[in-house]
């Protein structure tokens, strides 16, 4: 079965919303076609458009018996938990599934296809187990400094904090460079963006020492196949002390040409309490770390507007703009044409 004649129910009980269920929300978004429902008791009869506020008529159920009647061929599990584990009352969904013959697609920590009862069930129905974080032997290598090599430009999104937007932004610029005819890649580097493209390497389940040399290689691929933008989906945050670790080994990794910063601004601290950092000082750390190797810049920044009207954000984004010189825009809203725009011109002039 090709990833075009997927279609795909979505589980992503008790979470389903606009931030606690990013892969879904990112499935629904890019695979409009392929998903089918989502299962979430605490919002079933309600419809995507209505919890997320875009999807437009998905429905959402209660549960898998319901599903089933789409005719579904996968189970996406659709949230990514704090630590990526498995939800122990979830056990029983999953074998349901197997056992209903549906291909289980997994982002998770746990890796299911690992799972002695899962892989026994999933042998005896004839289906297949997808671990979007499961990682293969030859991706963990360190980096030999590729950056020197390539003439591809390599352009990565970083951000204020995590879960911010930093895939659908950087989604966006990649699909505006293909609709002007030019030859741009995206590479991800999460169990959703990898979903959405189709390959990439799920670089928090890689050994600290392999994360820039694992991406690097998927770089290369790209650059083999003769793209000349290559936009690498960011993680993390450097000011978040949880997760700041794949943040950097995303920047030795790619060294980017140019960066796009991410920013909710509705969101003043982070899950630890610390404060959101200053926009103007936070690019300029970014910049300087890749300084060091090479020029670089953040050319723009990308603005997740959660809970901002239109007018709101728009009036958020021209004072950004004014605060730091750089043009601001909700991509997913209005367009990424100004990030666009200005990705290009800084590339051109270097």
């Amino acid at each position: 079965m090709t990833m075009d004649q997927r279609r795909i129910l979505i589980l992503a009980e008790g979470k389903f919303s606009p931030l606690k269920s990013k892969t879904a929300n990112g499935a629904i978004v890019y695979l409009p076609q392929r998903v089918v429902a989502v299962i979430d008791s605490t919002k079933a009869g309600m419809t995507a458009q209505q919890v997320l506020g875009y999807g437009g008529d998905l429905p959402v159920v209660r549960n898998l018996e319901e599903g089933l009647k789409f005719n579904p061929t996968h189970l996406l599990i659709g949230i990514a938990p704090a630590g990526g584990r498995l939800p122990e009352d979830w056990r029983e969904t999953i074998k349901q599934t197997l056992r209903a013959r549906l291909h289980i697609l997994s982002g998770l920590h746990t890796i299911l296809s690992e799972d002695a009862e899962f892989s026994q069930l999933a042998r005896e129905c004839g289906v297949g187990i997808t671990d979007y974080r499961k990682i293969p032997p030859e991706s963990e290598v360190v980096t030999r400094g590729a950056f020197r090599e390539w003439k591809s430009k390599i352009i990565l999104t970083v951000g204020t904090d995590c879960n911010i937007g930093k895939m659908t932004t950087i989604l966006e610029v990649h699909k505006d460079l293909q609709r002007r005819g030019l030859k741009s890649d995206f590479i991800g580097t999460g169990q959703t963006g990898i979903l959405i493209q189709g390959r990439g390497i799920a670089v928090d389940s890689i050994i600290s020492d392999y994360i820039a040399g694992s991406v690097e290689l998927e770089i290369d691929r790209s650059v083999k196949e003769g793209y000349d933008y290559i936009f690498v989906e960011g993680q993390g945050a450097l000011t978040h002390i949880g997760y700041s670790g794949v943040t950097m080994g995303l920047i030795h990794g790619t060294l980017p040409d140019a960066m796009i910063l991410c920013h909710q601004p509705t969101r003043i601290r982070d899950d630890y309490g610390f404060t959101l950092p200053d926009l103007r000082r936070i690019a300029r750390i970014h910049e300087d770390l890749v300084k060091f190797f090479k020029e670089t810049k953040v050319v723009g920044i990308g603005i997740n507007s959660v809970g901002l009207t239109d007018a709101e954000s728009q009036e958020i984004a021209e004072k950004i703009t004014r605060e730091t010189g750089l043009p601001a825009v909700d991509a997913f809203r209005f367009g990424p044409h100004k990030l666009t725009e200005a990705l290009l011109q800084y590339l051109h002039s270097q």
